[in-house]
């Protein structure tokens, strides 16, 4: 196709992407702005014997689109559907499963390493947006790229984005790269113009090579990447496919390993995206003429949590917040505004955020560090030695823990519980609607050791009660019978749809609020169970070595125990759909749990 071709065609794909997308949610906002850079990728490279690797994965429809799965973006992120993320199962062009940030040039190297090793001849690329360089990872990758033989193609995709806008050292000096735009776009010039003179012209242009960039360094700094020994182009119009096409084009000849700046805009193309690309980054469903959300807003968890941190830091001075690039996400955007000095945006770097929170904490400070439940995943050995060994007053509030539907099971927060109810001194606790939410964090402050406070995605559970007080103990929200259901967190509330089902069908059945997963309340849910024939624990996270399995622990102990059974996830990954959808498939709604119950009896 030619350039115009291609231009026109860059225009199909964003109303493409604007029509399916406004009907199912999911990625916009990153997908907009890799438009023209995906054409050209597919332009140059021949996937999928070239591998093409996208960091994070969400920006990936183009992709997608282009090899052949255009008239799969009806059922995006449903229920059998195809995913918003790569996946290997569902096309060859998907080179590995992404989901989490800052792993792709850990990947692409080693498929560039063994590619030598069986003597193949392929390009590997990866496309890196600079919000996943924020992340440690990257720099290992790099630092071991550099000093490695196997040639690869890395595209640093500037947005100035992740979700929020980035921060740190590394944005501010592509910053100051793409200063250079000035030179850039006269070296454009240059190259048009000789480029028309023929043969004569392409040769000139070769020989002004050497020259050009001793000028360039006189006037510009050396990038980091070049003073890692990379070769380096940049920076490039991330819109412009005639550009894009010839440094892609240069990258695939050289036989060293090349990095391209290309500086692209989240959500090109349509205004209102481009201005509020944040809040557009990831949609429910919309009307894409108003750009409204077709689902009525409802107070979140995360609201709750952001509410409620604000008013405990007007008062208490020692509380800051930490963020791994999740200020809005995880509802720390008010406190922000109102103490922009005690919120901190580390970037999409978990492991240091952790770190981070507890030299925080070494100080006399009380760090909330707030993060979603399957990023913290990332930060497992710091949780364990700089802070639970150390004993260290830090809270981890883990927003989306347990199921999150559409986003399958690279985002899914189902192992929360299993990794960390084994690490000693810490505490941890579920919230079973927005006052225990509330009650928790303040009791999470008065201790001298570390919490996690776990709690779902999306709307709160609103009970009209008075902020009852922590205190170690469980709930007994209705008294048992024949059977007692001990649930964790939001699972209180399908306890207490299948008791009522269990109740319509002449069986008592008691209901247990846990309220602490870690220390157990031993002596209430003990006496909770006395004289029941059958109990049942239910959790939103995996059931090996979670809430119920702690459970088990405590009935068996007992020389005479009424049996236990263990309702949650299984031992797998769940994939896309919607939380409802799944927890049907899987037992875990309200009918399915009364149906489990009555087989067992």
């Amino acid at each position: 196709m030619s350039d115009r071709e291609l231009d026109m065609l860059s225009v199909q794909i964003r109303d493409f992407l604007m029509d399916k997308v406004s009907r199912t949610g999911g990625h916009l906002a990153s997908n907009l702005g890799v438009v023209e850079l995906t054409i050209a990728l597919h332009r140059v490279f021949d996937s999928p014997k070239d591998r093409i690797l996208w960091d994070v994965g969400h920006q990936s429809y183009v992709h997608k689109i282009l090899t052949g799965r255009a008239g799969e973006f009806d059922r995006l992120r449903k229920l059998g559907g195809m995913s918003g993320f790569p996946k290997r199962e569902e096309s060859p062009h998907d080179v590995y499963d992404a989901g989490h940030s800052s792993d792709s040039i850990s990947v692409a190297l080693g498929i560039a390493k063994g590619r030598d090793l069986k003597q193949e001849d392929f390009n590997v690329i990866t496309v890196i947006g600079d919000g996943a360089l924020t992340g440690g990872i990257a720099y290992e990758a790099l630092n071991n790229a550099a000093a490695s033989k196997g040639k690869m193609i890395i595209i640093i995709n500037d947005n100035q984005m992740s979700i929020s806008p980035n921060v740190g050292g590394v944005a501010r000096h592509l910053s100051r790269l793409r200063v250079s735009y000035a030179y850039t776009e006269m070296k454009k010039k240059i190259r048009a113009g000789l480029k028309g003179k023929g043969s004569f012209g392409e040769g000139l242009y070769r020989s002004l090579e050497k020259a050009r960039d001793a000028v360039k360094y006189t006037v510009f700094d050396r990038s980091m990447f070049e003073n890692l020994g990379f070769k380096f182009y940049g920076p490039i119009d991330g819109h412009d496919i005639s550009e894009l096409t010839d440094f892609l084009e240069a990258a695939k000849r050289s036989d060293e390993s090349v990095i391209l700046h290309v500086v692209t805009k989240k959500g090109k193309g349509i205004r209102t995206v481009e201005e509020n690309s944040g809040k557009y980054h990831g949609v429910g469903p919309f009307d894409p003429v108003t750009m409204k959300s077709s689902k009525e807003k409802s107070v979140t968890y995360s609201d709750v949590f952001g509410s409620r941190i604000t008013e405990m830091a007007e008062r208490d001075s020692r509380i800051t917040a930490v963020s791994a690039a999740m200020i809005d996400g995880t509802g720390l955007t008010e406190m922000q505004e109102r103490f922009p000095d005690r919120v901190f945006d580390v970037g999409i770097a978990e492991q240091h955020a952790v770190s981070f929170s507890s030299g925080l904490a070494l100080q006399g400070l009380r760090p909330f560090t707030a993060v979603y439940s399957t990023f913290l995943q990332r930060a497992y050995d710091e949780i364990i030695l700089n802070i639970c060994m150390q004993k260290l007053p830090v809270v981890f509030c883990i927003d989306r823990a347990g199921n999150v539907g559409e986003d399958g099971e690279t985002h899914n927060g189902q192992f929360d519980l299993s990794y960390l109810c084994h690490m000693p001194n810490m505490t941890v606790m579920a919230p079973s609607d927005n006052k225990e939410l509330e009650a928790m964090m303040e009791y999470a402050l008065k201790l001298s050791s570390p919490c996690a406070i776990r709690y779902p995605r999306g709307k709160v559970h609103e009970r009209n009660r008075e902020l009852r007080e922590i205190d170690g103990k469980c709930e007994i929200v209705k008294k048992g019978g024949r059977v007692v259901i001990i649930a964790a967190g939001k699972c209180l509330w399908q306890a207490l749809k299948a008791e009522e089902i269990l109740s319509g069908r002449g069986i008592e059945c008691g209901v247990v609020n846990a309220v602490f997963v870690k220390p157990l309340d031993e002596e209430g849910l003990l006496k909770a169970a006395e004289g029941a024939e059958l109990v049942v624990t239910l959790e939103d996270n995996v059931i090996t070595g979670g809430f119920g399995s702690m459970v088990n622990r405590i009935f068996a102990e007992k020389s005479s125990h009424p049996p236990v059974i263990n309702i949650g996830w299984p031992d797998a990954f769940v994939k896309n759909g919607k939380t409802e959808e799944l927890e049907k498939i899987y037992g875990l709604d309200g009918e399915s749990v009364a149906d489990r119950i009555m087989k067992e009896l």
